[in-house]
């Protein structure tokens, strides 16, 4: 039996973009507070992603919602859903 992963049920992250220089790609930072397995102190680890931004629309510092997709190049496996708030 074969199971598909419907569209909603992909990942779904939040962060900020911190680079626009490629056409149609931008670079979103990805912030997350992990326990440390032996102390317990809470730390912020970060992951960069490169994003699929179709039209272009994108700015430094704006805050985005991306989302799992097929690979669109080798590193290239998020497209961005929405801008939830534009850098001022």
């Amino acid at each position: 039996m074969e199971e598909t992963i419907k569209r909603n049920d992909r990942r779904h992250k939040v962060g900020v973009v911190v680079s626009t220089k490629m056409d149609k790609t931008v670079v979103v930072l990805v912030e997350r507070n992990v326990p440390h397995k032996l102390y317990k102190k809470v730390v912020t680890l970060s992951t960069k992603f490169l994003v699929h931004d179709e039209n272009n629309e994108c700015g430094i510092g704006d805050t985005v919602e991306i989302a799992e997709t097929r690979h669109y190049s080798k590193n290239k496996y998020f497209r961005l859903v929405k801008i939830i708030k534009k850098a001022e």
